[in-house]
This record gives C-alpha cells, sequence and structure tokens, in this order.
C-alpha cells in the first residue's frame, strides 16, 4: 500500500484596503518588536512627514472589549516610529487630533506577528542607492545645502555622497556586487579621472590584500602634497590662479590640504618666483645669481659664505630712532594697558613700532 500527499493549491490573495482612521482613534500598540531605539530621530521623522506627508500607511487592528465587542479604538502594532511623529505634530498643533491616517486594518494573526514580519522582511536601502539618489537630486538643481536640510544631514555628508556617486561606473557595480567594500570606494573617490581609477584597479594584485590606502597611494603618486615645500613656496592661491587642480580626500582628516595634480604647472611656478626672487637680489649688486629648486649634491664644494659687515645707523637715523622712542612713551605713559589704547594711538603706535624694527634691521657690507 502507498501513501500519497497531495499538495494543496496556493489560494488567492486577497489584501486588505487602505482605511481612514482618525488619529484620536489610535493608539500604540505594546505588541511593537522594536525596542531598542535607531536610526532617524522621531523629531527629523515629524519634520519629514510635514514636508512630504506619511509615505507609508500604518497597520493597525482593532481593539476589542471584554466581551469581543469593537471599542472604536484601533492599536498601531506596525508603524510606531510614524505614530510618535504624527503625535508630535498633532501636540504642537501642526496636525487635528481628527486627522484622517491611512491604515491597513489586519484580523487574522497577533499583532506581534504582523509587527515581526514588517521589521524581518524589511530591507535596508543600499548605500549605493543613496549616493545616486542624492545625485539625480542635485542634477535637478537642488543645492547641496537643500539637500542636507530635507534629509536633515550636514552638507559635508552631501558632498561626501555626491563625490561617491561621482565614482566610475564601472567601479559602483563592482562595489554594488560586493567585490569592494564602501571604504575602497572612498579611496578611488580621491580621483575624478575614471579611467585612472579603473587603470589602478586593474593593477591590483588580486592575490593581496587590496587595501584602501595602497589605492590612495597608487592614485596619489603623479602629484604633489600640499605640504611639499614647492607647493607651500608657491601657495594654493597662486596654483589654483594659474589653472591647477587640487585633489581633496573628503574622508580623511589627514589629507594635508589635498594634492596638487597639476605637477609641469606647479614647477613651472616655482621656477617663476625663484627667478623673480634671484633678479631682486641680484639687483642688490651681486654679479652672479643663480636659482633652483634643487642644487646636486656637493654643490657647496670650493665656495665659502661671505657675512659680510653690518652697516651703523647714520646721525640722522639715531636722532629719528631716539625721537621715535620718545614719541611712544609719551603715548603710553597715560596708558599702561595695551588694550586701553584709543584706536588712533594704537594705531599710531603701531607705525612707530614698525619704523624702530625697519631701523634695527641693519643692511650689511660686502668687501666689492
Amino acid at each position: 500500500m502507498t501513501n500519497t500527499t497531495r499538495k494543496s493549491k496556493p489560494g488567492k490573495v486577497t489584501l486588505s484596503p487602505v482605511r481612514e482612521i482618525p488619529f484620536n482613534t489610535l493608539v500604540l500598540s505594546q505588541a511593537n518588536v522594536r525596542k531598542v531605539k535607531a536610526g532617524q530621530s522621531i523629531e527629523d521623522l515629524a519634520e519629514d512627514i510635514a514636508r512630504r506627508g506619511l509615505l507609508h500607511s500604518l497597520a493597525v487592528r482593532v481593539v476589542l472589549d471584554d466581551d469581543g465587542a469593537e471599542t472604536g479604538t484601533f492599536e498601531v502594532p506596525v508603524g510606531g516610529r510614524r505614530f510618535r511623529a504624527l503625535e508630535l505634530l498633532v501636540r504642537r498643533k501642526r496636525l487635528p487630533r481628527t486627522a484622517p491616517i491611512p491604515c491597513i486594518v489586519h484580523a487574522e494573526g497577533a499583532a506581534e506577528e504582523d509587527s515581526l514580519a514588517e521589521n524581518v522582511h524589511r530591507e535596508a536601502l543600499h548605500p549605493l542607492d543613496q549616493f545616486r539618489a542624492f545625485q539625480a537630486l542635485r542634477d535637478k538643481g537642488l543645492s547641496e545645502e537643500d539637500i542636507a536640510a530635507r534629509f536633515f544631514v550636514t552638507p559635508a555628508v552631501v558632498r561626501q555622497r555626491l563625490k561617491l556617486a561621482a565614482v566610475s561606473p564601472r567601479l559602483l557595480e563592482v562595489y554594488a556586487e560586493g567585490e569592494i567594500t564602501l571604504d575602497h570606494l572612498m579611496a578611488f573617490s580621491i580621483a575624478d579621472d575614471h579611467d585612472r581609477q579603473e587603470r589602478v584597479w586593474e593593477a591590483l594584485d588580486p592575490a593581496w590584500p587590496r587595501h584602501p590606502h595602497i589605492i590612495r597611494r597608487m592614485l596619489t603618486e603623479t602629484s604633489v602634497r600640499a605640504t611639499d615645500r614647492r607647493a607651500r613656496f608657491v601657495g594654493e592661491a597662486a596654483y589654483l590662479e594659474a589653472g591647477g587642480t587640487i585633489m581633496q580626500d573628503l574622508f580623511s582628516d589627514d589629507d594635508g590640504g589635498g594634492w596638487f595634480q597639476d605637477v609641469p604647472v606647479l614647477e613651472r611656478l616655482v621656477a617663476e618666483k625663484l627667478t623673480t626672487a634671484a633678479e631682486e637680489i641680484g639687483a642688490e649688486g651681486w654679479r652672479w645669481v643663480q636659482a633652483a629648486a634643487d642644487l646636486p649634491y656637493g654643490h657647496m664644494r670650493g665656495m665659502r659664505s661671505l657675512a659680510g659687515e653690518r652697516v651703523c645707523m647714520t646721525e640722522e637715523e639715531i636722532a629719528e630712532y631716539e625721537a621715535l622712542k620718545q614719541e611712544m612713551d609719551g603715548l603710553l605713559a597715560d596708558h599702561p594697558e595695551p588694550a586701553d589704547l584709543p584706536d588712533e594711538i594704537d594705531a599710531r603706535v603701531g607705525e612707530i613700532e614698525a619704523r624702530l624694527e625697519a631701523l634695527d634691521t641693519r643692511p650689511r657690507r660686502y668687501d666689492p
């Protein structure tokens, strides 16, 4: 004799319709399984609902009395945070107490089952989807500040997300497939050149760990750190004015001001500024002046330093020096505390100090 089991056909699915229920007839259910606070604050969620409206209906159940009769009240086992946000809006008189709230009324099963199913089956938004959503809003004309205000984040966070969305589409797909992590994507975002990003990715040996710091090093190996002596000598403003670009790491507190990408532009500016300085020194009377960013090893051999002789003040300069000292002492006599100086006296004291310093800084005379 053979035992057989007949598989039952799945029945037709019937969805509960959405009903509009006055807010003052809703109460928060104790069956909500979410007890740990996490994610967006109730305050921010309330502001979002005020701006956009309620994007998701509440799931509710009819509250029955001891005899099984309906009480006219509905408990909310699913959507507790949305309920609290609506409650906050009502408390602040921004929403009427009787405002109709879209709800789905459940009758079968337990309230705890509703709450658990809603949280277990919820899938978190992939970070890449958020990056692309921010980029779409930016493309529609919203500023970084506008986006930040709408999603309760700082403009710096928006800039970071937009930077990540601008990484090579090929690498974004690799990230979506889980082959690289968010830390890798942050490292790739330093450079804006998609071809270069992809070449670095291809150059990484899959047999070795692909550490983010290695990606950063490879992307910046042809650039100059902003802390480099050449970059500091020229200055960021002059470099940018000459058409140079600076590569920034928005995800590191230790990028040192970024990297100067256009090395030929930087080298040209260094040479020009050194040449100008050499001409100024040559105008002092020196027969030979040579400027170079780097000097070869042993360049000092056969040379000696000329100390020169400090030129003393002339009688006119000595008289001027003494007169200025006397004037400053007189100005300060009635004001022992520098913070109490009137503006006009403070300005004059500053002029005197600058002239005294110039007189103290003596030139040197060299043997012709």
